[in-house]
């Protein structure tokens, strides 16, 4: 690594640690005593990723693996092991087989102590003379007073101050009064001795956020296929099922882990539109999950371990669930209600996104503007957001509101054939496609100035109109500041001012129906109007 005077030595071997060489020591120093010393140099980027690989994996005994940070040396990681350690009968057995799989999986020697603070644990297990000290609350001073004062993660130079001063030993620290180094050292040294000692807090940042809800299991063999993958993971399900209905909450998102014999960790997240207790539908969604990553992946050593993790979770709202009426809101008959419908349009939602990914399904979310092209976008579904469909979804759709009747909707076929008001208020009708921009018309001939279009020219072919509704009037945005606002442009590279905008709906002899507009007022706005075909309706 490189330092001030020089490159300095950032890790050694087993070999090079026997030749008297030592972490932090000049390059030069270190070529001094090893005439055959072999340098590469640093890679703390790879070090790191390396490092966050080996956090993830050691999230097999506890959801919370935090790595050391960067300042104190990235070769090691916290495990917060509270409420997990008799899931291997003690804190004993659980760092030998923590140090064993360290070995064995990744051939790393590894030193592992037990302490009720992470200062404390740090400093153990880099300093302590035994193998693997477990050190009960309380404890913390005296196990810390005969370790050196590198023992408190503290800086070098800070360290090289306190032993010109005579201090050696965090012992010679804990009964001396506070105010004296408060004034002559940084707050770092105050700071790190409190944390080890359990007098302040020290959060830490886990590899992967932890989850709400966790189960875990560990398989005497490994498997390989995913249906046996996907039958442990029911299973997990069915666990974490449980605490949920207990909490009355649902899960949102879940992330399996799966846990490959030689270390490596794949994780899986999965996102429903709703939150879901539904154990058959989560493990539907996993199995088309795992079977859209199944190509790129390698699953030839098999998994030793399989975790399920609820990473996000909702309440669930109470609702009836039994003597609910076979009939619809107004006595019509029913074959789903309305929490049925949700459910199943949810689970749709959640089959698609999961074989075609999470952004693309997509919804229409309203915007304020009453422009066509500009009065939705399309959003990424989100299930407090979408509109799932209500009983009355599914009525013809003849039968239309007293309120539809008034705005002038007429769902007879020959409503083209009669002079019909305007459109209005709700009942204004809008394409089912919707061009995503305007595309002119030529050789229109219309009555003027305010009369519907009798024939027009699209795309290279002539259409006869034989029927047409409308107008209705779309003003411009006036508000929109037009210098500097584009979108306030009626065409996109145009530089001039939006006009009004008069749609019409027409029908031709062959019964194809288009949204066709006319822009601009006759000796107001401009002096020959343009027509523009905006959309086409089924």
């Amino acid at each position: 690594m490189t330092a001030a005077g020089g490159p300095r030595v950032a890790a050694v071997n087993e070999a090079a640690e026997a030749a008297g060489l030592r972490r932090g020591e000049p390059l030069a120093d270190a070529r001094a005593k090893a005439g055959f010393l072999q340098v590469r140099a640093a890679d703390e980027a790879a070090d790191g990723a390396a490092l966050q690989r080996l956090a993830l994996w050691a999230t097999r005994y506890t959801p919370t693996a935090s790595p050391w940070n960067v300042e104190n040396g990235a070769d090691g990681f916290f495990l917060d092991i509270e409420g997990a350690a008799h899931l291997f009968g003690g804190e004993e057995r659980l760092i030998a087989d923590l140090a064993c799989r360290l070995e064995k999986n990744f051939g790393l020697p590894a030193r592992v102590a037990v302490a009720a603070t992470p200062g404390a644990a740090w400093a153990l297990a880099r300093f302590h003379a035994a193998r693997a000290p477990v050190l009960l609350p309380g404890e913390e001073a005296a196990a810390l007073s005969p370790l050196p004062i590198e023992a408190l993660r503290l800086s070098p130079e800070t360290c090289a101050t306190l032993r010109r001063l005579g201090f050696k030993s965090v012992g010679a620290l804990l009964d001396l009064p506070r105010a004296p180094f408060a004034a002559r050292f940084s707050a770092e040294l105050l700071r790190r001795l409190d944390q080890a000692l359990g007098r302040a807090e020290e959060p830490l940042i886990p590899v992967v956020p932890p989850p709400v809800y966790h189960s875990l299991r560990y398989l005497i063999e490994p498997i390989v296929t995913q249906e046996a993958v996907v039958a442990l993971a029911r299973r997990l399900m069915q666990a974490l099922v449980h605490v949920l209905t207990r909490d009355d909450v649902g899960a949102r998102t879940l992330r399996l882990a799966l846990y490959r014999v030689d270390g490596e960790v794949r994780t899986v997240d999965i996102g429903f539109t709703l939150p879901t207790r539904d154990v058959a539908h989560a493990a539907r969604m996993i199995d088309l999950k795992l079977e859209a990553v199944a190509a790129t992946q390698d699953e030839s050593f098999g998994f030793e371990a399989i975790g399920l993790a609820v990473t996000l979770a909702e309440p669930i709202p109470i609702r009836q669930t039994e003597f609910n009426s076979p009939f619809g809101a107004n006595g019509e008959g029913s074959e789903w209600g309305a929490d049925d419908r949700t459910e199943r349009c949810a689970a749709l939602i959640d089959a698609l996104r999961q074989r075609l990914g999470p952004h693309s399904v997509r919804q229409f979310e309203a915007v304020a503007s009453h422009i066509p092209e500009r009065s939705e976008v399309l959003a990424p579904v989100n299930g407090e957001a979408f509109q799932f469909p209500s009983p009355e979804s599914g009525r013809s759709n003849a039968k239309r509101s007293d309120s539809d009747q008034a705005a002038g909707y007429d769902p007879s076929p020959d409503r083209f054939r009669r002079s019909d008001p305007p459109l209005s208020g709700e009942g204004k009708m809008r394409p089912l496609l919707l061009l995503p921009r305007a595309e002119p018309a030529e050789e229109v001939m219309a009555l003027v100035p305010d009369g519907p279009p009798r024939r027009f020219c699209w795309r290279g072919v002539t259409y006869d109109i034989v029927g047409a509704q409308g107008p209705e009037r779309i003003a411009a945005e006036w508000w929109h500041h037009r210098p500097q606002n584009p979108s306030a442009y009626s065409h996109v590279g145009e530089r001039r001012p939006a006009l009004t905008r008069d749609y019409y709906l027409v029908e031709d002899a062959g019964g194809h129906r288009f949204w066709l507009y006319r822009e601009g007022l006759l000796g107001r706005e401009t002096a020959a109007a343009r027509w523009f075909v905006h959309g086409l309706f089924a």
